[in-house]
């Protein structure tokens, strides 16, 4: 088991390779009230079911996926917490993916004005991303996560053995975080998938894939918390990511488009930043062996809606669209004065 320390507006520890039940049970110990919010399918299970049988401790089911990150859902959460008659000492506790640790983690920080929360994230991407650093929040029909708060839990717990019954294709789609994470900071991620050869090979290694990309996301986080500069490199491949993401209408999963905007970052870091293109074409094949895609299909999406969700995302400033690129693997850099044509002539090369 690792534990790797958080610094932000608290302290907190991410448990990696702990059992979340015993997990579960010490917070139930800790508060009076706790509400556990859980998609249906984890929420059908026994033991979670087992575990609620206290008349002070609920469960609360969310729809699946991105599908729950909507004020509809916020809300009905929030008359529960009225009804249940939540106060400041009580507690709510997210078991599922990115999705709904971002739900949970929003309301908790609105709900009188803030009450603790734990993370229990289930998928890949959930523990080496959405659940740590405390980023909240809820999409709009303007945008991917654009009514949110900085809010941390009071700890994460993030089980292995969730991730065994997680479909390959949901196991991958966690992957392009974590080989984002290489690509900006820790190389020896990238080395250690290189040395594999397929979905069933990278799941022996997840133990160690998510303790690195944590370290990594601690580190950043703490001398960070609230995106003043360094923390955006985080942001690497979600520029362009998050605007495929919701034309998609999230039918891609998130870690699907990231993939892609990882590679349009590369191309245009290649202009941009000197990035060499052998380098791309690495991160291309990476991606695209775990069965990631790298590209879009011509006419499936328009340049100019692209465009648009891009210079109306939170991460532009003054209608000028930022992205993190590289210079070389390891070292990231921002892109901010990209020209039309060069955005343009970028969106085009990963045309197929």
């Amino acid at each position: 088991m690792h534990k790797i320390s958080v610094t932000a507006e608290l302290n907190y520890e991410v448990h990696i390779g702990a059992d979340w039940r015993p997990y579960v049970e010490a917070i139930f110990a800790t508060h009076q009230k706790v509400l556990i919010i859980a998609p249906a399918f984890i929420a059908s299970s026994a033991e979670l079911h087992l575990l609620v049988e206290s008349p002070h401790h609920h469960l609360l089911v969310t729809p699946e996926g991105e599908a729950q990150k909507d004020y509809a859902t916020a809300e009905k959460v929030w008359n529960f917490l009225g009804e249940m008659d939540f106060g400041r000492t009580d507690a709510i506790i997210a078991i599922g993916g990115g999705a709904t640790t971002d739900l949970a983690g929003f309301v908790a920080a609105t709900w009188l004005r803030g009450i603790a929360w734990y993370a229990v994230p289930t998928t890949l991407a959930g523990m080496v991303d959405a659940a740590i650093g405390g980023k909240t929040a809820i999409n709009t029909g303007s945008g991917k996560n654009l009514v949110g708060s900085f809010y941390s839990p009071q700890s994460v717990c993030a089980d292995m053995r969730w991730l065994e019954t997680l479909s390959d294709r949901d196991f991958a789609a966690g992957l392009a975080e974590v080989i984002k994470t290489g690509y900006i900071r820790d190389l020896s991620i990238l080395t250690l998938l290189d040395s594999v050869d397929s979905i069933a090979m990278v799941r022996e290694h997840a133990l160690d894939l998510v303790a690195k990309s944590v370290a990594v996301k601690a580190i950043v986080v703490s001398s960070d918390f609230k995106e003043g500069k360094l923390r955006e490199i985080l942001n690497f491949g979600h520029t362009f990511g998050h605007a495929i993401e919701k034309k998609s209408g999230y039918a891609l999963r998130h870690g699907e488009a990231v993939s892609i905007g990882l590679h349009f970052a590369a191309i245009l870091s290649e202009s941009e930043l000197g990035f060499s293109s052998s380098d791309t074409e690495h991160l291309a094949k990476l991606l695209e062996k775990f069965g990631l895609p790298t590209v879009l299909l011509k006419n499936e999406y328009q340049w100019s809606e692209l465009l648009a969700l891009m210079t109306g995302d939170k991460k532009s400033r003054d209608g000028r669209i930022r992205f993190i690129g590289l210079r070389a693997p390891g070292e990231p850099d921002w892109i901010e004065a990209a020209s039309n044509e060069t955005l343009t002539a970028t969106y085009e090369k990963i045309l197929l």
